[in-house]
C-alpha cells in the first residue's frame, strides 16, 4: 500500500521526534543539579614588574590554584572551560578583565586540583595604571554539555595588590 520512501520517511521523522525529546529531557535534567563549585587562588610571588618601552605597564606572577570543580560535572557534561582572571579599576575603565591563565577540564576526576602557575597570557595594561593597584582574582568557569544550554559561572577573590616600584 505505501511505498518504501513512505515508511523509511515516516520511521525516520519518528526516530528525530523521540531524539529531540530525548535531548530537551537531557537539557531539562541540568536544571536539578546544584553544584557547590570551591578554589582558592594565593599569589606565590610576583616575577617581574616592568614598564614597557611604550609606557605600559606588565606584571609577572606565580599562583597556586586549588580548585574543586566535580560538582559541575553531571552526565550531560561534555567539558569544562575554567580561566583565571584578573579584575582591576582604572580612571578609564571601571572594569578591566585580563585573562592570565585557563584549562580545558574534560572529566570529572581532573575537575579537582591543585596547580603551581606562571600567568600563561600576559598582564599587562594601556597605561601605567598598574603600580600599587589592588585587584581582584576571579575564576570562571563554562559548562559544556553534551546537549542544551551552556552554563557559566564564577568565584571572585580579592585583597591582590600590586607592587608600587617597577623591577
Amino acid at each position: 500500500m505505501h511505498s518504501f520512501g513512505y515508511r523509511a520517511n515516516a520511521v525516520l521523522t519518528f526516530a528525530l521526534t523521540i531524539l529531540a525529546l530525548m535531548c530537551a529531557i537531557a537539557s531539562f535534567s541540568d536544571n536539578f543539579n546544584f553544584p557547590s563549585p570551591s578554589a582558592e587562588i594565593q599569589i606565590v610571588g610576583f616575577n617581574g614588574f616592568k614598564k614597557k618601552p611604550h609606557g605600559n605597564d606588565e606584571v609577572s606572577l606565580t599562583m597556586n590554584i586549588t580548585a574543586d570543580l566535580q560538582s559541575l560535572f553531571t552526565w550531560n557534561t561534555k567539558q569544562l572551560f575554567v580561566f583565571v582572571a584578573a579584575e582591576y579599576e582604572t580612571p578609564q575603565n571601571s572594569l578591566n578583565q585580563v585573562s592570565l591563565w585557563d584549562a580545558i577540564i574534560l572529566a570529572k576526576e581532573h575537575a579537582k586540583f591543585w596547580i603551581q602557575t606562571k600567568n600563561k597570557y600576559r598582564f599587562v595594561d594601556q597605561g601605567s595604571n598598574l603600580r600599587g593597584k589592588d585587584f581582584n582574582l576571579t575564576l570562571h568557569w563554562h559548562v559544556m554539555p553534551k546537549t542544551g544550554k551552556m552554563f557559566a559561572d564564577k568565584l571572585v577573590m580579592s585583597g591582590f595588590r600590586i607592587p608600587e616600584e617597577h623591577r
